[in-house]
């Protein structure tokens, strides 16, 4: 029985950021960041404004310093999304919005709040909050996917069974 040594067809390597940030997946990611953001906003205005005046000192200033780092991060995701979409309906290529990114944080905003603060929170805000750090989870993941420099397809193995059986034929010879 002879091994052949099969010689690897380089198959091109597929965008999966591209696919994704394109996909029915991301319009939904659009549709419950921008739902979250009018959502917020509808809760700020409204039901949080009172009851932020019903907190002692000490957790209405949690209040506001917690509600001004949801703001700020909801409007950071929200350019990150319309950048994105930008790109998905042609208005933008990825170099471009890859530019425009630059000006947009993903990243935490400011120090973390002690946990027995938040406990102090109105509910409503604690949970706006979480919706909010899963909903930057999720895009700085597609984020990384799309702007991570992936390694080129030539440098890596296609096969590397095949590469390592190719190895050991060099070195001891075909087995018959």
């Amino acid at each position: 029985m002879s091994h052949e040594s099969v010689s690897p067809i380089a198959e091109p390597t597929v965008a999966f950021g591209a696919r994704l940030a394109s996909s029915p997946a991301f319009k939904e990611l659009f549709r419950d960041g921008m739902g979250l953001v009018e959502e917020t906003a509808a809760y700020l205005d409204g039901p949080g404004r009172e009851e932020s005046r019903a907190l002692d000192r000490g957790p209405a200033l949690a209040y506001a310093t917690e509600s001004m780092r949801l703001t700020t991060r909801l409007m950071q995701l929200a350019s990150w999304l319309l950048l994105q979409r930008a790109v998905n309906e042609g208005e933008l290529t990825q170099e471009q919005a890859a530019l425009e990114k630059s000006k947009v944080r993903l990243s935490s905003v400011g120090a973390p709040t002690p946990l027995s603060v938040i406990e102090e929170l109105p509910e409503a805000l604690g949970r706006l909050i979480g919706k909010a750090m899963r909903l930057q989870e999720r895009i700085i993941h597609i984020d990384r996917l799309l702007f991570t420099p992936q390694r080129d397809a030539v440098d890596a193995p296609v096969n590397a069974i095949s590469s390592q059986i190719d190895l050991l034929t060099n070195a001891f010879g075909k087995r018959r």
